[in-house]
């Protein structure tokens, strides 16, 4: 079953084609990765996935509707989308920032009901916040902040979970503290999660599927076993690679190979 399936979707911007005619499908209920060079159309395809970049042709169905059918809070109640850097830089507590995930749901101006604050308990603990709740949020680590984040889209209680570059800045345990997180999240609610990617030994340990872009156009879409061989990756990234296999879950890693 796929969430999303987009057939001959282009994209423009400032007059210039940056999808071309993308088609595939994306699975629904599992952790997709979105890899390719800089400059493939990655940022662009989760955008239009998101309903915030809309196709020039093409169309792209959500769960077998088409996504301009839906109003933007209808989106809202189904995907949440985390943008790189999108933590308030504003004074806001911990708590607070989790609680505006809760706008789908709530009416204007209205108060938190006592299952809004029930959810957002969930999701502070859920990424074990709830001893941080009350700490200004812009004052966390790099790493914290991107946990914060999480929980705030978990208080959206969304059926998909789009992630622009969740790791980019972080250091190496900051990074694999949030796959998994996110990997924890998948498991127990079901999520669906796609996320753009860059680092491909961490798409390769947390995504079960994935779909290559160059150029902004479609490559290969699999997974990992299927995508990550040497031959297609040295062509897309136009460098030369050893794959080896992890030494404890067994799955594709990639050393550049340097010249003397």
């Amino acid at each position: 079953m796929f969430v999303f399936e987009l057939d001959k979707v282009c994209y423009k911007y400032n007059g210039s084609l940056v999808l071309h005619e993308i088609s595939l499908q994306i699975p629904k209920g599992r952790i997709t990765g979105i890899i390719g060079p800089n400059g493939s159309g990655k940022t662009t395809l989760l955008k239009v996935l998101s309903g915030v970049n809309k196709p020039c042709s093409g169309q792209v169905l959500l769960n077998n509707i088409p996504l301009r059918e839906y109003s933007r809070q209808e989106i809202a109640r189904q995907i949440a989308f985390l943008e790189q850097n999108n933590t308030s830089s504003l004074p806001f507590t911990v708590r607070e920032v989790v609680e505006m995930g809760r706008y789908p749901w709530v009416k204007p101006l209205a108060p938190l009901s006592q299952k809004d604050k029930e959810v957002i308990d969930y999701a502070l603990a859920c990424f074990d916040l709830t001893a941080k709740q009350n700490k200004i949020a812009d004052k966390l680590s790099g790493g914290e902040r991107q946990l914060v984040s999480l929980a705030r889209a978990m208080a959206q209680e969304p059926q998909i979970l789009l992630l622009d570059e969740p790791t980019t800045y972080l250091d190496i345990g900051h990074q694999s503290m949030v796959m998994e997180y996110l990997r924890k999240w998948h498991k127990e609610l079901g999520t669906t999660i796609i996320m753009v990617i860059h680092d491909l030994n961490l798409s390769s340990q947390y995504c079960d599927h994935l779909i290559v872009l160059e150029e902004g156009r479609f490559v290969k879409a699999g997974g990992k076993e299927e995508v990550l061989c040497e031959e297609l990756i040295a062509k897309t990234y136009k460098a030369n690679f050893s794959m080896i296999r992890h030494p404890v879950s067994g799955v594709p890693q990639f050393l550049p190979c340097f010249s003397d």
